[in-house]
């Protein structure tokens, strides 16, 4: 199984972007987003659950928004009114169904500027 991520880039403070994720097989009960910045820790950015549950990260609650489309594989990350602090590589990640084994994509990176 492979996750393949897209969407990454340079945007100004306050632009928007929007991340993709597919993956290439596989049936799975949660797909999210986690980002790492330079010298900090991997966190969480958002999940959606295969029943269509949310949950965010405090920093980006209302401003971002995740959906799946568990069908398709694919998990979407809608980033709005981005801030110099979202700076980071987003990775995409996802919770096979029976076996519960976690995959991650390779990662994109998103850029904001002031």
């Amino acid at each position: 199984v492979q996750l393949q991520a897209s969407g990454g880039g340079l945007v100004q403070a306050g632009g928007s972007l929007r991340l993709s994720c597919a993956a290439s097989a596989g049936i799975f009960s949660m797909m999210g987003w986690y980002r790492q910045a330079p010298g900090k820790q991997r966190e969480m950015v958002a999940t959606v659950s295969s029943g269509g549950d949310t949950n965010y990260a405090d920093s980006v609650k209302g401003r971002f928004s995740i959906s799946g489309d568990f069908d398709k594989k694919t998990v979407y990350l809608q980033m709005n009114s981005l801030n110099i602090e979202d700076t980071a590589v987003y990775y995409c990640n996802a919770l096979r169904t029976i076996t519960w084994r976690e995959y991650w994509g390779q990662g994109t990176l998103v850029t904001v500027s002031s």
